[in-house]
């Protein structure tokens, strides 16, 4: 494993633990703040506006059709403030449940899609991904308690909000999850084991293996990594490395697609939990450093994948 100490640009501060990064047209980034309980906008030059304010806890987001942006709110976290440092530490005293919400950019209005599947209540809803179909997958990471935690799952549904269906379940803690470039695999990231599972799919939504018994029927481990890691969010680039926001290390993991390989790119926060591309060649990671609150950037040997739906300005 080769590590990397990369130029480092920082965009913005005093983000309120900052997540689901989304590079825009204009060269501003949108992305939640999961203790403000936003979607928020950062500017090229380090101001945040507010877009929505969606209550819970807003974890991921990406741009779907018709220029809305789709987030999965885990329904709240309970954090611990130190001087310049947030940590989540418990499920919010107010929690009620996940969501999948869809918002208007331009107005900052706000609906909830989904909030369960077939009578199962969503639990801790966390990063998610579209298809070139119209239809997105999901994580479900669960909420953790002090004696307890959820068994995690992955969804598959519609931007319309007609269809939703459990696709994978159990996982430990299921969180990052992203597309091949060419849509034949699904990959999803688990956070304790920090394993990286590749999930070939048929058709979209439709995961090959589905009827498997277990995880190791359903899909394979691309890599697992030792020692006390962690994986968070993730981003699929142009060549189909799974760059995985990777935390305790606190770096951008780069997997290569059969596992051969990882390298990983350190950045100075031990929560780094997602990252994105943007800039005129795709080649400008966006990661968000949360336990600080800060916004950086810095050169991707690669060009990531371009959005599946053209974000508006």
């Amino acid at each position: 494993m080769q590590t990397i100490a990369p130029a480092l640009k920082q965009i913005a501060s005093g983000l309120r633990f900052p997540e689901g990064p989304v590079a825009m047209s204009d060269g501003s980034v949108v992305l939640v703040e999961i203790e403000r309980r936003t979607l928020s906008r950062v500017t090229p030059d380090g101001k945040i506006h507010v877009v929505a304010t969606l209550g819970g806890g807003p974890n991921g987001a990406a741009m779907g059709p018709n220029g809305k942006i789709y987030v999965t709110n885990n329904g709240g976290l309970k954090f611990l403030e130190r001087p310049g440092k947030l940590f989540p530490i418990a499920q919010a005293d107010d929690y009620r449940g996940g969501l999948i919400q869809r918002v208007d950019p331009d107005t900052g209005k706000f609906e909830t899609l989904y909030d369960s599947c077939d009578g199962t209540k969503l639990r801790g809803p966390n990063d998610l991904v579209f298809d070139r179909a119209g239809g997105f997958w999901f994580t479900d990471l669960g909420k953790t308690r002090d004696r307890d935690m959820d068994r995690g799952s992955v969804y598959y549904a519609k931007a319309d909000g007609s269809m939703i269906k459990e696709a994978i379940f159990p996982l430990e803690r299921p969180n990052g999850i992203g597309l091949s470039p060419d849509e034949r695999t699904l990959y999803v990231v688990e956070t304790p084991t920090a394993r990286c599972w590749a999930f070939k799919l048929s058709a979209p939504g439709q995961i090959e293996s589905a009827n498997g018994l277990y995880r190791g029927e359903k899909g394979t481990v691309v890599v697992g990594l030792g020692g006390y890691q962690m994986f968070d969010s993730l981003a699929v680039d142009a060549e189909g490395h799974v760059c995985v926001a990777t935390l305790i290390t606190g770096a951008v993991s780069d997997v290569w697609p059969d596992g051969s390989r990882v390298d990983q790119y350190k950045l100075p926060d031990m929560m780094v939990t997602n990252v994105c591309f943007g800039g005129p060649d795709l080649r400008t990671a966006f990661a968000t450093l949360s336990m600080g609150g800060t916004l950086v950037s810095f050169e991707w040997p690669r060009p990531g994948l371009a959005l599946k739906y053209l974000n508006k300005p």
